[in-house]
């Protein structure tokens, strides 16, 4: 053990009992189960609960993780601080590596010390519903053309021409491309709920030229803003959740942002039903969605801005109402100090987007692309695409079934992982996830290929496509929108999330334009068999790059791997 850590434990000890004293009262403390240490400071009165479980010592003073009195950010980098041998027989502390991963450093559970909260007065959920609202946006537009699609085709003279129709379908996505960069440099300037007040501009007018579209060419446009619409929310919803959201269900709030977008999908597919009486239905499934935009837009200019950009802004008090309506008065300092503290000694601007790929930041943001990249081109859009085909292949004939139960399927997994999110991690999650979706596309080639199991075909293909879809939703959908803002620095939160999210995009446009020609060349079997072996150098990767982020506040993650 270094010396300096050494003497910096013996002296926390020592202030407080004689360190010979104090080492047998912890001694007796330990086997009862908790210490608690009283003390005074300048500052005021500070408690510091120190919790002795198993080989875990954690302590927490003015909101910063500690070990006998060290703050974690005033240990250097790859220090690890080991419990003195007569007292924890050898076991070390678990700390934080060498390369700032910070997997094993694990929070203070509930049973591990008995601490007194006081009610917060202050609630985030209305104001995570209505960021909501640009979630369900973003599912909408992308399922209501399904539906649509055919109807206004033979409305705008198009019937015929499959080209025509692809481009309204794929001009949302180079739309969406455009807005995730945009949202990220908004985001940044003007702040985050002046950002979606702006979303609203394209997103109503989008709405409302669809709507009304007499041309392709007014489609087309339409289209686009919309896509720039969507794209700038999927940017900056997950975003403004994960920097107004307190720390112990973070993971919960940021997961909501993927059941949204699920939920968004739903409501398209019921807004289409009418469809079928009704031909001309399909301008009202356009129009409908300017609704959402425009109460995206009220919602907003009654919630409060993100506390961390106010402080990078300089606007302290600014930041102290917002926290105050956020968290509740009684908060107010804890959460202020814990801010400054991120911010203390750096007077950096916002970073640019060279900055990017800067050999500072680029190891993390790296992480963020391939996250997205895995996410897309282990086909989760072409299963979703395709799946009704698929099930016709092996004799189910009901699209709308095979609609229904993917949907489905989405939104109860998404559901589950918001339950798991804070208790089993991120990363956990993310492994879990991409490895039953290997196993699933598996299954689904192995269904479409081998003789022996084709009186099975029908039920296997149904089987492994909802295990697909649901082991989807439980990581490989949700987590990378909500892992990115934690682990990227405030200075460049904005942009590389903005920067994944357009790996998002690209690499989803690629597939819905390549995808069929892959198919017709190769084979759902060959393909999906693709599929699978992408998933496995997902999990090969994720294990190997991926910090887990559960339990930790955005500020002593961005310390951790500074």
């Amino acid at each position: 053990m270094p010396a300096a850590s050494t003497f910096a434990v013996k002296a926390s000890l020592g202030g407080a009992f004689g360190f010979d004293a104090g080492l047998q009262e912890l001694g007796r403390k330990r086997r009862r189960g908790s210490i608690v240490l009283a003390g005074g400071s300048a500052r005021g009165r500070l408690t510091d609960s120190l919790a002795l479980k198993g080989n875990r010592c954690m302590s927490r003073i003015g909101g910063l993780t500690s070990c006998f009195g060290l703050r974690n950010d005033s240990v250097p980098m790859g220090t690890e601080l080991m419990r003195p041998s007569t007292l924890f027989r050898n076991r070390p502390v678990r700390a934080l590596a060498s390369d700032g991963d910070i997997e094993d450093a694990e929070p203070l559970k509930p049973t591990d010390v008995s601490v007194t909260k006081r009610k917060s007065t202050g609630t985030v959920l209305p104001f995570v519903g209505v960021t909501c609202l640009g979630a369900a946006l973003f599912g909408y537009h992308l399922g209501v053309v399904n539906g649509a699609l055919e109807y206004l085709a033979k409305d705008l003279g198009i019937a015929e021409n499959t080209v025509i129709q692809g481009w309204i379908v794929s001009t949302l996505l180079a739309g969406a491309t455009v807005g995730t960069f945009t949202g990220g440099a908004l985001a940044d300037k003007f702040g985050r709920t002046k950002t979606f007040q702006l979303d609203a501009i394209p997103l109503t007018i989008g709405a409302i030229l669809c709507a009304t579209a007499q041309s392709v060419q007014t489609m087309l446009i339409g289209r686009l803003l919309a896509g720039i619409g969507i794209g700038i929310s999927s940017a900056v919803v997950p975003l403004y959740i994960s920097e107004i959201s307190p720390t112990e269900i973070r993971g919960a709030l940021g997961s909501v942002n993927q059941l949204f977008i699920c939920i968004g999908i739903l409501l398209a597919l019921v807004a289409g039903l009418p469809l079928a009486g009704n031909p001309i239905w399909w301008r009202t499934m356009f129009g409908l969605s300017a609704v959402p935009s425009i109460l995206l837009a009220l919602g907003m200019s009654f919630s409060p801005e993100s506390p961390r950009w106010l402080v990078q802004q300089g606007k302290v008090p600014e930041a102290e109402k917002a926290i105050q309506t956020l968290y509740g008065k009684e908060r107010v300092s804890e959460v202020m100090q814990d801010l400054s503290a991120s911010s203390q000694g750096s007077s950096e601007p916002e970073a640019g987007w060279f900055d990017l790929f800067s050999s500072r930041y680029w190891k993390v943001v790296s992480v963020g692309v391939a996250l997205f990249f895995f996410q897309q081109m282990a086909g989760i859009n072409a299963v979703v695409y395709y799946s009704t085909a698929v099930f016709r292949s092996v004799g189910i004939g009901s699209d709308v079934a095979a609609s229904a139960l993917v949907g489905a399927s989405n939104v109860i997994g998404t559901t589950v992982a918001s339950s798991l999110m804070d208790r089993q991690g991120r990363k956990s999650l993310l492994v879990t996830s991409f490895f039953g979706m290997a196993a699933s596309m598996l299954l689904l080639s192995l269904s479409l290929t081998w003789k022996v199991l084709a009186p099975y075909s029908g039920t296997l293909a149904v089987l492994g496509t909802v295990c697909y879809v649901l082991s989807f939703s439980l990581g490989a959908g949700p987590v990378p929108a909500l892992l990115l803002p934690e682990i990227f620095a405030s200075r460049i939160r904005a942009k590389a999330v903005a920067l994944s999210l357009g790996m998002h995009w690209v690499a989803n446009f690629v597939i819905g334009l390549y995808f069929l020609s892959v198919v017709n060349k190769y084979g759902i079997s060959m393909v999906y068999l693709g599929f699978s072996g992408v998933c496995l150098l997902a999990v090969v990767y994720i294990l190997n790059n991926v910090v887990e982020t559960k339990g930790r506040s955005l500020e002593e993650i961005e310390r951790a791997l500074a």
